[in-house]
């Protein structure tokens, strides 16, 4: 949807997050003499009326399914979930839903974007393409999801690819088809969101737009995807060919173009997340062999195990991105052998704990402390598989990290890497980070900043 289609309609938006935001800044900007809804809560109510636009009228009630029908089109926040009440009655009133992403992904139709979504590595792997992409001298915009909504990015007619981060909150919104569509991995995830399993798979592959348009540049070693039909043009890393790896190299096709071990990054995983990127900057038409040794300069994204240093032995490691079971399974593999308090729990989704368990059993930790509203569920699984003697719940997150400082002598690793969302106790995983680095004796700031957003 186009903001010509909006023109002298009745619009409301539905929450004021980073999208919500940047949808009432634009919305303005197209459409300077056109009154706009915001419905909101008290909180956000505050920011929005620091704006100081006259013709922004703001409603701190739940937006009801009869609020929303007075209106022909709603741009609703991505964390606003189109399965639930009182969207689908709405919708069936003859409601028209859309999305800051899908506006701007309308706006731009023909512009040379990689759109990037995966239920685990998609910000370093966009980060990571547009790195490359600058490393080689092209002028690249980096935005969405990462940390910058796209309603926010200047036009800059010189820009030769917008690299963008899509949630899958995003995905199901944005309608868009983009040049070139990566899916990092897909494991289950925002049940709560989506409503099943199935879904968000569904919703995730949105992403892949239009197949005669779009290029799909796929993860081989990912079950779900393989095991999929894809239809049109599609590139596959992490196979036998293509962009790929051995045991210490990054291959293209049969030729070792970078050793792993001079990646800035921990974990095979993330090797694997450069040969994604890489095939994304070859489907889009860039030399990627030329440009991967830029990656020996990359900065590591924040809250992605991220060794934050260390106070009387003890070192902290801030993975507070990690909101799958899986996830935090894989972060202390990567610490396998070392002395270990894992900090594990968060929102409730009520995802299976039981391969998790089943998988620590064999080699646990020296400490599980578990925390937030699903804390109490996944220590019952652990108990359950034989780990009682190393398990300790905890709900408030500060009495968390004292337990699991508690648990170690130096040398150890307090690692933070909870395998659920932060919702409930801190805003996003980016507070919780935050917080985490606070009780271990950091500067919560310095640790938190993404660089690069926007156009370099």
């Amino acid at each position: 949807m186009r903001w010509a289609e909006l023109a002298e309609r009745r619009v409301a938006v539905l929450g004021f997050g980073a999208e919500g935001r940047a949808a009432c800044r634009a919305f303005r900007r197209q459409l300077p003499a056109q009154p706009l809804q915001l419905f909101c809560n008290d909180t956000e109510a505050l920011e929005a009326r620091a704006l100081g636009d006259a013709l922004l009228a703001i409603d701190t009630r739940p937006a009801t399914a009869e609020a929303l029908t007075r209106f022909e089109i709603v741009i609703k926040s991505p964390g606003v979930s189109p399965y639930q009440s009182p969207l689908p009655q709405a919708a069936a009133a003859g409601v028209r839903f859309t999305s800051a992403s899908a506006i701007w992904f309308a706006e731009h139709a023909e512009a040379n974007t990689i759109a990037v979504t995966g239920t685990k590595g998609k910000s370093t792997t966009t980060a990571l393409i547009a790195h490359l992409l600058r490393g080689g001298g092209h002028r690249t915009a980096l935005a969405g999801n990462i940390g910058l909504p796209l309603l926010d990015l200047p036009e800059d007619a010189t820009v030769a690819a917008q690299v963008i981060e899509l949630s899958s909150f995003q995905c199901h919104d944005f309608a868009g088809s983009p040049r070139v569509a990566l899916i990092t991995n897909l494991v289950e995830e925002h049940l709560d969101w989506h409503g099943s399993g199935e879904r968000y798979v569904a919703d995730k592959l949105r992403v892949l737009g239009d197949r005669s348009r779009t290029i799909a540049v796929l993860n081989a070693e990912d079950a779900t995807l393989s095991s999929r039909d894809i239809a049109g043009e599609v590139r596959w890393f992490g196979g036998a060919s293509g962009w790929h790896l051995d045991a210490s190299h990054v291959l293209r096709d049969g030729e070792r173009v970078l050793a792993i071990a001079e990646l800035p990054l921990p974990g095979r995983h993330n090797a694997l997340n450069l040969c994604g990127a890489l095939a994304a900057i070859e489907a889009a038409g860039f030399d990627a062999a030329k440009l991967a040794p830029h990656a020996r300069g990359f900065v590591p994204l924040p809250h992605r195990l991220q060794t934050l240093g260390a106070r009387a032995g003890i070192r902290y490691v801030n993975d507070s991105i990690a909101t799958t079971p899986q996830a935090a399974l894989a972060a202390l593999s990567h610490f396998a052998g070392q002395d270990i308090a894992l900090i594990l729990g968060g929102h409730e989704r009520g995802l299976d704990w039981t391969a998790f368990a089943g998988a620590v059993a064999a080699r646990p930790p020296r400490a599980i402390v578990t925390t937030g509203a699903s804390g109490a569920r996944i220590a019952a699984t652990l108990i359950a598989h034989g780990l009682a003697s190393v398990v300790r719940s905890e709900p408030e997150f500060d009495a968390a990290f004292a337990a699991a400082r508690g648990a170690l002598d130096a040398p150890g690793i307090v690692l933070l890497s909870p395998g659920a969302p932060s919702f409930g106790q801190f805003r996003d995983y980016s507070e919780r980070g935050r917080r985490f680095a606070e009780l271990a004796g950091f500067d919560p700031q310095s640790i938190a900043t993404i660089g690069g957003l926007g156009i370099a």
